[in-house]
């Protein structure tokens, strides 16, 4: 039995709780699909799994990740039928938000890394503002207009490369770190506070975002160890 809904549209995400609050007539639709190498392909390398916010907030309850589970198995198991059922949904979204007379807005990659616009999300839904974050460096640019995408730091050695390709284009980084300093900078460039709205941290441009490191349920020895987190001078 497959999940009868994909999109959480009642923001039971903290962050997009608060992005939507702070940005007025806007709803935002969520997808959480349960991290693995195939739907978060650079969270390895990026040495990021362990500390992943798949066990953060609701995260921790058996259900909700139960639920993430489920899903991500469902986008493996029956791919046609997931898409189709991704696509009603987000239709019946923004026909909703119209009627309501509010900007519709979906972030598909909660906790993943799927490049939608290879399977023509974006680009079937032009009305709709799609938003997320990845540690896809490849992706940064090519994405149709109304899909920005922000890039997802990480100190590990095998992960320079990627940030260095991110570097180079005007998308925003962003930077977990233990203690955030607002107002300075990091590789070179101003760090501004990202834990207010995802939907001003799109938007910009070439900034760090700053995001504070939230607990999950990773062993301290993985917290100390870990080049995702950056410590703070």
């Amino acid at each position: 039995m497959y999940p009868k809904k994909l999109l959480d549209t009642n923001a039971g995400n903290l962050k997009i709780k608060k992005t939507q609050k702070l940005n007025g007539a806007v709803r935002i639709a969520s997808l959480s699909l349960y991290p693995d190498d195939i739907l978060c392909p650079w969270s390895k390398v990026a040495n990021c799994r362990k500390l992943c916010l798949k066990s953060a907030g609701r995260g921790r309850f058996d259900n909700v990740r139960d639920a993430r589970v489920a899903k991500k198995d469902y986008y493996h198991d029956a791919p046609e039928m997931f898409l189709s059922q991704l696509r009603r949904e987000l239709f019946n979204f923004i026909k909703v938000c119209k009627r309501d007379n509010v900007q519709p807005v979906a972030r598909l990659n909660v906790l993943s890394d799927v490049a939608w616009e290879r399977h023509d999300i974006p680009q079937e839904f032009p009305e709709l503002f799609m938003y997320d974050y990845t540690k896809t460096a490849f992706r940064l640019g090519k994405t149709p207009d109304n899909y920005p995408l922000m890039f997802s730091y990480s100190a590990e050695p095998k992960y320079k490369a990627s940030v260095k390709l991110a570097l180079l284009s005007n998308v925003p980084l962003a930077v977990v770190f233990d203690q955030v300093p607002v107002g300075e900078t990091f590789l070179d460039r101003e760090v501004i506070d990202g834990d207010q709205s995802d939907l001003l941290n799109v938007q910009a441009g070439p900034v760090v975002v700053g995001l504070k490191y939230k607990r999950t349920d990773a062993d301290q020895s993985d917290i100390d160890s870990s080049r995702f987190i950056v410590r703070a001078a």
